[in-house]
Order: structure tokens, then sequence, then C-alpha cells
């Protein structure tokens, strides 16, 4: 199932008028063990990158837990983002989101034990495994679609699915015109329809 989320009402960022990607010098500076450089970071988008997790998980104790997870993540493995690969605000959304959906994930898995254990008490068959398999590979097709769209399709979806920028905010962040935005978003969705075989 293609789960995409439109994340209202946020402010834009400090930074949003500039071309430059100053998540991504900052991630760089992270890369090399610059202290002052990931508390920047954290200040400049950590209540993005919450409302992105309490978004998927609602609960705020739990997407407190995930955001302290992202950083730290963030700190460890801030030497394998690649510039030339995107925006380093989509490299922390997509982290995060990955992150939360895994929370997502974990929970549902507690609760299908329960749920399988509770159908072998009282007799009743209960086929989770398939529809945890299909699940599976549902995301993997998903994960794969994604992964053929080209970088400017990529980035315009994580940022405004993952990020929950407008259009107009994704517009000055990557330094394109809106019109080009907007184009970007409908042929990428085109495609992931198509890659994923949905008609409708």
């Amino acid at each position: 199932m293609l789960v995409l989320m439109v994340i209202d009402g946020l402010d834009v960022p400090e930074d949003s008028g500039a071309s430059v990607d100053h998540v991504a010098e900052l991630l760089l500076a992270v890369a090399k063990g610059d202290q002052t450089a990931f508390a920047r970071l954290y200040d400049m988008i950590s209540s993005r990158v919450f409302g992105l997790i309490l978004r998927v998980l609602v609960d705020r104790s739990q997407s407190e837990e995930v955001l302290q997870e992202v950083f730290l993540e963030i700190w460890q493995s801030a030497s394998k983002f690649a510039p030339n690969k995107g925006q380093g605000r989509s490299w922390v959304f997509t982290m995060a989101h990955r992150r939360a959906v895994d929370r997502v994930r974990s929970a549902q898995s507690s609760a299908d034990r329960d749920v399988r254990a509770g159908f072998k008490d009282m007799g009743v068959a209960h086929d989770g495994v398939s529809e945890e398999a299909e699940l599976r590979i549902e995301g993997r097709r998903v994960a794969q679609a994604v992964s053929t769209l080209p970088e400017a399709q990529r980035e315009a979806l994580t940022l405004a699915y993952y990020g929950g920028y407008s259009q107009s905010e994704i517009s000055a962040l990557v330094g394109a015109p809106l019109g080009t935005i907007k184009t970007r978003m409908r042929d990428g969705l085109t495609r992931l329809r198509a890659e994923m075989g949905v008609t409708s």
C-alpha cells in the first residue's frame, strides 16, 4: 500500500529563502565530529523532524524517543550523507520516517503476536503470517518504485510527503521555480503509479 502523507500548517524555515543547503553543510561538519554544528542542526530542524515522527506515531512520548534515536543516528552516520545525491533535509526526513515506521511495525508485530496467541487459545485459524508477508513485499515494491524516479522528482516528493513542506517551500529550498516543482511532483506521482500498477 502506497501511503503518502501531507503535513500542513508548518512554518517556513528560516533558511528557505536561499538555495544554499544549510542542512547539508551542517551534516558535513557533523561528519567531522563538530558538536557545535550538531547543535545548530538540531535547533534548525528538530521541530520539523519531531512533527513528521508525531504524524506517524501519534504518541508523543514514543515520538520523543524516536527523535532522540534519529539524532543519535545522524551523529553516528553523518559521514554517509552524500550531498551530490540529494538535499540534506531529504536525507534527514527519510531517516526519521524510516525510524518512525520501524517503531510502528515493531508495535504492530507485538500486537499481532498477542492476537495470534488469542486466536490460538480460541482455536480459531488466523493467517497473520501471509498478511505480514504481503505487507513486506508491498513495502519493498514501494521502495523500489521510488528508487526508479529521477533525483529531482524523488527529492520533491520526499520533501513534500516525508518532510511536510508545501510546494512553495520546496521551491525555495531547492532553488527551482514553483511551476517546476509542481511538474516534478506530478510527473513523479504518475511514474510511481505506473511502477506500482495503480490504474486510478
